[in-house]
C-alpha cells in the first residue's frame, strides 16, 4: 500500500479532489460520505503520487513505509473498505473522477461588492469564508464572541490529538486573504444585533455550531460532582468559560454516560499519565489537577449493546493503544454474541478490537477505562455530592450500582436558539432549505439569513464534513444574490468597523489574534509545548493592548482599505 489514511483524518475531502486516480473514498458525491467515520485509500489503485499528502490539512496521510507502530491497524482498515478482487485488478471507480463541486458564481450587483457577515469562527464558518473568497471582490466579516477563533478545533479537540488541530493552518491562511476581516470578542445578540449586521451586509450566515450538551434528565444530576463531558473538555482545553469549573478528582471512579468519541476523549485524558500530556497544549491548571488525581477507573456506560457503540473505529484504535481498556465478563460475552451475527464490516472491526480487551476483574494496577453496556441510568445517589449511580440492566428489573465521585453525561449536543431567527427545538436546528433560513409558519425565506454546520444540519459529521456543507450554503446564498433577493448594505465596508467599535471598544481584529497566537506559541516554546494558552479573556486583551502598534480601529480600517 503506497499511502494510508490514519486516525487524524478530518474528512474534509481535500485529498479526494487532489487524487488523480480516484482512489480515495467515499467522495462527497457518494451516499456514505456524510456518515463515514474517515476516508480510505484503495491500496491497489493508489499510484503513490503523494498528491493526497500535500492536500491533507491535518497530516493524516503517510506512505506505508513510514507507518509507525500505533498506525499499523490503519493498513487493514483502509484496505477493508474495498471489496476483494483478483490480484492486479483495480476496482472500477464509482464515478469517472471525484467531482469538484463548482464554486458559487457571482454576478456583481448594486453599489457595493457582496458583503457577508459570518457568525462563528469554527470549521463551518472558516470553510464558508473560504468558498466566498474564491470570488473577486467579496468581503467577509467574521464575528466571534471569544478573542480567539476556530471554535472546537481550538477548544474541543483533545490536547493529545495535536495533528487534528493542524486544520488551523488552513484557517490561518484563509483569515489573511484579501477581503477577510475578524471581529473577535464580539458577541452577536449582546454587542451587536442581527438587525445591525443585516444593515451592514447583504447577508448574515450563522455557523455557530451546537453549543449546549443534551442533558441527562435523571434524579441526582445537579449534585456536586455531576456535569457533562463537554464541560470537562472545555476545562482541560483552557476555554475561558470553563476555567473555573469545580473539577474534583479526589475520588477513585468517574462514570460517563454515553460512549461517543467525546466520552472516549475525556476518559483517556482523565486516565492519562500526566507526563504524557506535559508536552501538549493542555491547560496548566488541568495538568496540575491530573497530577494530584486519585482516579483509578473511568467507566463509560452505554444503554445499548457493543454492536451499537457510538464511538468511531479510528478513535477506538487510538484509545486501545494509549490506555488500558477492559470489559467485564458479561460484556465480553455480549461482544462475542454480536460478532457472531453482525453483517456490517465496520461494526465487525470494532467488535474484533473489543474481543481483545482485558478482563475487568483483574486488579487495577494503573488508571484504566472500563466499557460497560446495556445499562440504563436511573438515578444519581448522594446528599450534597454524588457518590454512586444506579442503572437498570437492559431487559430486566435488575438494578446495578456503580460507585463514583464524578458522573458525566455525554449524550450529544443541542443547538441554541438564535435571536430573531426561527428555531426547531426538537431537532436543535434553525429551519432551513439548503442553508437558506425558512420561517416554518409561512414557508417563506427569512431575508438575508443563512446557516451552515451543526446549527443547519444537526450534530453529525466531523471537522471536514463542514466543507461540502458550507459550499452548498454558499451556492444558495450566491443564487439569491444573483437573483436580486439580498438587500444592499446601508453604507460601505468601513461603516462595519465603525459600528462594531462603537458598541464593543474591545473588539479584536486579525492582527490582535496574531499577537495572542504568537504569545501563546512563545510561551509554549519555553516549555517544549506547542502553545500555552491564555485562559482568561482579560489576559488576552492585555496582551493585545501591550503589543499593538496602532489602535484596533485603525488596524481594521486599514485592512478594509487594503481589501
Amino acid at each position: 500500500m503506497p499511502h494510508v489514511i490514519t486516525q487524524a483524518c478530518c474528512n474534509d475531502a481535500s485529498c479526494v479532489f487532489a487524487c488523480p486516480v480516484n482512489c480515495i473514498h467515499p467522495t462527497p458525491d457518494e451516499p456514505d460520505f456524510a456518515t463515514s467515520e474517515m476516508l480510505y485509500i484503495d491500496p491497489d489503485a493508489c499510484v503513490d503520487c503523494g498528491a493526497c499528502v500535500r492536500a491533507c490539512p491535518v497530516d493524516a496521510i503517510v506512505p506505508h513505509t513510514k507507518v509507525v507502530t500505533e498506525q499499523l491497524p490503519f493498513l487493514d482498515i483502509n484496505r477493508s473498505f474495498y471489496p476483494e478482487r483478483p490480484q492486479g485488478v483495480k476496482l472500477p471507480p464509482t464515478s469517472k473522477l471525484a467531482p469538484v463541486l463548482p464554486a458559487a458564481e457571482l454576478h456583481q450587483r448594486g453599489k457595493y461588492p457582496l458583503t457577508v457577515a459570518i457568525v462563528g469562527s469554527g470549521p463551518a464558518a472558516m470553510y464558508a469564508a473560504d468558498e466566498l473568497l474564491t470570488q473577486q471582490g467579496v468581503l467577509v466579516n467574521m464575528f466571534e464572541k471569544l478573542p480567539t477563533p476556530y471554535g472546537l478545533v481550538r477548544a474541543g479537540v483533545a490536547p493529545d490529538h495535536q495533528r487534528t488541530k493542524l486544520a488551523t493552518r488552513l484557517f490561518d491562511e484563509i483569515s489573511w486573504r484579501r477581503g477577510f476581516q475578524f471581529f473577535l470578542n464580539v458577541e452577536v445578540g449582546r454587542h451587536v444585533s442581527h438587525a445591525d449586521l443585516l444593515q451592514h451586509h447583504h447577508a448574515v450566515l450563522y455557523a455557530s455550531g451546537a453549543l449546549h450538551d443534551r442533558r441527562l434528565e435523571i434524579e441526582g444530576m445537579g449534585l456536586a460532582g455531576t456535569g457533562t463531558a463537554t464541560e470537562i473538555v472545555g476545562w482541560y482545553n483552557g476555554h475561558p468559560e470553563f476555567t473555573g469549573l469545580p473539577v474534583d478528582l479526589s475520588h477513585e471512579r468517574v462514570v460517563i454516560v454515553g460512549n461517543g468519541n467525546v466520552a472516549l476523549d475525556v476518559a483517556r485524558i482523565l486516565t492519562s499519565d500526566p507526563d504524557r500530556l506535559v508536552h501538549t497544549d493542555i491547560a496548566d491548571y488541568a495538568l496540575a489537577a491530573l497530577r494530584d488525581s486519585a482516579v483509578s477507573e473511568v467507566v463509560i456506560v452505554a444503554r445499548r449493546g457493543p454492536a451499537s457503540s457510538a464511538f468511531t473505529l479510528p478513535e477506538l484504535v487510538g484509545l486501545t493503544q494509549t490506555a488500558e481498556v477492559v470489559l467485564d465478563a458479561h460484556d465480553h460475552a455480549r461482544v462475542r454474541e454480536d460478532l457472531a451475527t453482525v453483517q456490517d464490516n465496520l461494526t465487525r472491526q470494532k467488535l474484533e478490537i473489543l474481543t481483545k480487551l482485558g478482563d475487568a476483574s483483574a486488579p487495577i494496577t494503573r488508571p484504566r477505562i472500563r466499557l460497560a453496556y446495556e445499562l440504563t441510568p436511573g438515578r444519581v445517589l448522594g446528599q450534597q455530592r454524588c457518590t454512586a449511580v444506579e442503572f437498570t440492566v437492559m431487559g430486566t428489573d435488575q438494578v446495578q450500582r456503580i460507585d463514583a465521585g464524578m458522573v458525566l453525561s455525554s449524550i450529544g449536543y443541542h443547538g441554541t436558539p438564535i435571536a430573531d431567527l426561527p428555531f426547531d427545538d426538537n431537532a436543535g436546528v434553525v429551519p432551513n432549505k439548503g442553508g437558506r433560513v425558512i420561517d416554518p409558519q409561512t414557508g417563506q425565506r427569512v431575508p438575508g439569513a443563512y446557516v451552515s454546520g451543526w446549527i443547519k444540519r444537526g450534530t453529525n459529521g466531523f471537522i471536514g464534513s463542514n466543507k461540502s456543507d458550507s459550499l452548498k450554503t454558499i451556492q444558495t446564498l450566491a443564487a439569491d444574490y444573483n437573483a436580486g433577493l439580498l438587500t444592499e448594505p446601508i453604507a460601505g465596508p468601513r461603516a462595519v468597523a465603525r459600528m462594531v467599535h462603537a458598541q464593543q471598544p474591545d473588539v479584536i481584529d486579525a492582527a490582535g489574534w496574531k499577537i495572542i497566537d504568537k504569545a501563546e506559541i512563545a510561551r509554549g516554546a519555553a516549555q517544549d509545548r506547542p502553545r500555552v494558552k491564555f485562559t482568561r479573556v482579560a489576559d488576552m486583551l492585555d496582551e493585545v493592548k501591550d503589543h499593538s502598534d496602532l489602535p484596533l480601529l485603525q488596524n481594521m480600517l486599514g485592512a478594509l482599505r487594503r481589501s
